[in-house]
């Protein structure tokens, strides 16, 4: 892993300095221009392994660097040879920089992401989307460092994955990672990174399988498609060879992505994944990321899904999300199908995401409290949407220290079906996600988030069992002779109030949440436990205040009589 590989967490931050020194310091702006960088590395590497691969088998195989460019602009056509990295780099400085900045960039940008017959042209949102983006480097002293430091960075992914065991893609996918966490204008609008351990424990939560349409309506850098993508590959590891499997840093188990990946699952994997974004900048980041963990056409889009140019309800199967938590959207601009009688973004998009599911599918959605407690209208609407139209399984409170640096909001997590029934809603008070809560999230060893994996799977069997303890608790104090009919209702009843409300987890019954007026703050049910103080009687005190009064005078005396004789 990554976060155990000290020389490659070196070369990154060598990486940010540099170009913190070379005149670049927006982290948005920085990001970008590495990633250009990496795609052109990672371009060729992919290119020059599907030639070698092609030449072995003896299969035909058309590279993207056949044949000729046509410059933008201007009448002359280049060998597209000349725009792999493996050739630009040995150049001389400014001449390198003027290659790239000229001819390697706009065949980069009019690229088409997954392998083709001619290899550009296109339509995809990565071809779309990039029409508009620029390569910005002040001088050719800072691009010749950058590309030697990718250089290495690369040589280290490689040296980690012969020696290390672990898939080439798999530490390339977290270096990328590593470089979007550092993205610290985050958190403006409402818009802040969701931390990885927090996407691992959602996709644990709604467990996404191989075929199902996956989405998220407000997906900045792609963290949850990913979560989704990683989990989907873990689980079929699981299946086919579980030895294979091992525990990551935040308890949870991992896999090789490079494991299952044949080509059958990586077509299907292709049109799994689906995500939107009204930041140009993060779409483009986010069909980076995703092109960067091996999905070669991802499906990232500009658009905002709470407009009325959405169109896509009840498409998906899964949906994981982190909504921005503040803004309104102007009332002639919201989409028809949304009725909450709002104009906040952080109920519209609940609403949102319930419409976008298909009758049975399931989301994991961040909200910021007020949604669970606040008593407007609206607030109320949208938890009666999706406690009466959805199946709600959990609410799952989160510290509010999770999202620092970024924010330092009290969120929760909302889990439910679209036309499931709700009966019993699970809460658990998340008190550790196995970091500090401060600014510096420093890893701990405390995390509840495996703990919450194992009793929300098994929620419904504690449920069951609690409920069977009580049954044999009541029939051995002589209860047992009651009517049919009242011994129904008397188990009904230790049902919905079989969870003991003092421990971290416990079900509250439909009814009682309906009877608060949906409230969904977990405090609203939560047994609070008071450790009685016992305190020592005055006289007690006062004789041993009397006494260390004494202690203190004698001890005193002794000390004059040491410094004066």
């Amino acid at each position: 892993m990554l976060q155990n590989n000290a020389p490659l967490k070196s070369l990154i931050d060598k990486l940010w300095q540099n170009f913190w020194e070379g005149g670049i310091a927006n982290p948005l702006t920085a990001i970008e221009q590495i990633t250009y960088l990496i795609f052109m590395k990672r371009l060729d590497d992919l290119e020059a392994k599907r030639e070698r691969d092609a030449e072995f088998t003896g299969e035909k195989y058309s590279s993207r660097f056949a044949g000729k460019f046509q410059i933008p602009g201007s009448n002359e056509s280049i060998d597209k040879n000349e725009l792999r990295w493996s050739v630009f780099k040995h150049k001389p400085a400014d001449e390198m920089l003027l290659h790239v900045q000229m001819k390697v960039f706009p065949f980069l940008k009019d690229l088409t992401p997954g392998p083709s017959p001619n290899g550009e042209g296109g339509s995809s949102p990565f071809t779309r989307h990039m029409a508009n983006a620029v390569f910005i480097m002040p001088k050719a002293s800072l691009l010749v460092s950058a590309i030697n430091i990718v250089e290495d960075i690369f040589k280290e992914i490689e040296k980690d994955a012969t020696e290390g065991g672990h898939a080439f893609q798999d530490i390339q996918g977290d270096v990328y990672e590593m470089l979007l966490s550092e993205i610290a204008t985050a958190g403006k609008n409402g818009q802040f990174r969701t931390p990885r351990h927090i996407i691992k424990l959602m996709a644990e939560l709604v467990a996404p399988q191989l075929g199902q349409r996956i989405a998220d309506p407000a997906c900045g850098t792609g963290g949850f498609l990913l979560g989704a993508y990683q989990y989907i590959l873990t689980d079929l590891v699981r299946k086919k060879d579980p030895a294979k499997l091992s525990k990551d840093e935040d308890g949870f188990e991992r896999a090789a992505i490079s494991a299952v990946l044949t080509q059958k699952v990586k077509t299907i994997l292709d049109q799994s994944f689906v995500g939107y974004d009204i930041d140009t900048t993060m779409v483009r980041l986010g069909l980076m990321n995703m092109m960067m963990h091996g999905i070669d056409e991802p499906k990232i889009d500009y658009k905002d899904t709470l407009s009325k140019s959405y169109n896509e309800d009840s498409q998906f199967d899964i949906i994981m999300a982190n909504p921005p938590f503040t803004g309104n959207i102007d009332k002639g601009d919201i989409n028809e199908g949304l009725k909450l009688p709002t104009t906040k973004t952080e109920l519209l998009f609940v609403e949102r995401i319930f419409n976008m599911l298909k009758m049975g599918g399931t989301a994991a959605v961040i909200v910021p409290s007020g949604v669970i407690q606040n008593s407007g209208k609206a607030f109320e609407a949208v938890r009666k949407l999706i406690i009466e139209k959805a199946e709600l399984k959990a609410v799952i409170a989160v510290p509010s220290g999770a999202f620092k640096p970024y924010a330092g909001v009290s969120t929760a997590i909302l889990i439910f079906t679209k036309g499931g029934e709700t009966n019993n809603v699970w809460f658990y008070d998340m008190q550790a996600d196995g970091y500090t809560l401060d600014d510096k999230r420093n890893k701990i060893a405390e995390s509840d988030l495996p703990d919450i994996v194992q009793r929300y799977k098994n929620r419904l069997n504690h449920d069951s069992a609690d409920l069977m303890i009580n049954v044999i608790e009541e029939s051995g104090k002589g209860k047992a002779n009651k009517s049919a009919d009242e011994n129904h209702g008397n188990h009904t009843n230790q049902k919905n109030h079989s969870s003991d409300r003092r421990l971290k987890y416990f079900m509250v019954p439909k009814k009682e949440i309906v009877e608060n007026n949906y409230d969904l703050n977990l405090s609203t049910y939560k047994e609070e436990v008071y450790e009685e103080v016992v305190y020592e009687k005055p006289k007690v005190i006062f004789g041993k205040l009397e006494e260390l009064e004494k202690n203190i005078e004698t001890g005193l005396m002794e000390l004059k009589t040491l410094v004066y004789g």
